[in-house]
């Protein structure tokens, strides 16, 4: 009787501390890791959210930068963080849906060690051709890869990349043969489409993309958002042209390790949700041509799913699981 009233007494006083420990947070600086380096469009994003939730939350949200492995390595040191809401960062769909169908090696699981909280920032694809090209539409490149099969090209920044198994996914559902050409970057692969004209077509990112295509190098052929994107209003959609229903966009999202407590994780994504609304953001997200698409949390761990099932598909189909 003893030992039963002195474990009550124990469980009542331990209740309401861990109940305060979980809605008080944050009561120290926050921990936001960007797996890719400072500078460039992951840097202006992480930041522009990061400031504004800060604002909410009443404590520093700490951009911290962690590159390496395309992003496997500070995904990986997210994974592992104590779950305590002090860890959090930024994942794309290469780590999240491509990279483990890819490599034959992961270092985490996505399942198993990270939450996805919420989708805050996209970048639609666009399909590009050199603005002198005699391909005008969709149409023309479909019919010019039948007429000659092979001869057409196409290029990514590497076997994997979304730029890549994007255009096999169209490869596969307009039955059109186009070689692969792989650079190391569009710093690399934008030159060889629009000055020395050895490329024939792209996906690239519309934010790379979109200052090529005003200034009249790149012709914009199609994007692969469901809705036609307001910095291109007129070029139209892959669903439009009835070359297929599901969306592609690369994405850039907030994770936390698994484990991190339900409040904390709820919290998170009422405020970088919030903070896609602000004038400021919405402005960065234009300026930067990206879009936001609403979400909610189980939208969007559905989404990794079904992305992660796709991709792992292409993947097969064309044999690209690399070692390392």
């Amino acid at each position: 009787m003893k030992i039963s009233r002195l474990l009550l007494a124990i469980l009542l006083c331990v209740a309401p501390v861990s109940t305060w420990a979980q809605t008080d947070w944050p009561t120290r600086p926050v921990r936001f890791l960007v797996p890719w380096p400072a500078g460039g469009l992951n840097d202006i994003i992480a930041r522009s959210f990061n400031d504004k939730v800060s604002q909410s939350l009443g404590k520093t949200i700490i951009t911290d930068f962690k590159a390496g492995a395309a992003g496997r390595i500070g995904v990986t040191e997210i994974a592992k963080a104590k779950p305590d809401g002090y860890t959090i960062g930024m994942g794309n769909l290469g780590p999240l849906t491509i990279f483990p169908s890819l490599y034959k090696q992961m270092p985490y699981s996505v399942k198993d060690d990270l939450i996805p909280i919420t989708m805050f920032a996209a970048s639609p694809l666009v399909l590009v051709v050199s603005g002198d090209s005699p391909i005008k539409t969709v149409k023309d490149l479909i019919d010019a890869a039948k007429a000659k099969p092979g001869v057409l090209n196409y290029a990514s920044v590497g076997p994997g990349s979304p730029a890549h198994l994007t255009f096999e996914l169209l490869k596969k559902r307009t039955a059109i043969d186009l070689l692969h050409v792989p650079f190391k970057g569009t710093n690399e692969s934008l030159p060889a489409m629009f000055a020395a004209g050895d490329i024939h077509a792209m996906f690239d990112t519309l934010p790379l993309a979109l200052p090529h295509i005003r200034a009249g190098k790149l012709r914009a052929l199609a994007v692969t958002t469901l809705q036609r994107v307001p910095q291109l209003p007129d070029v139209p959609t892959l669903k439009e042209l009835s070359l297929g229903d599901d969306e592609v966009v690369t994405w850039y999202a907030v994770i936390a390790p698994a484990g991190t407590p339900k409040p904390i994780v709820d919290r998170l994504y009422k405020e970088y949700t919030a903070a896609a609304g602000t004038p400021e953001v919405k402005k960065m997200l234009t300026d930067n041509g990206l879009i936001y698409i609403p979400n909610t949390m189980a939208e969007f761990q559905t989404r990794i799913a079904d992305e992660a099932a796709r991709w792992a598909q292409i993947i097969k189909d064309n044999k690209l699981e690399l070692d390392q």
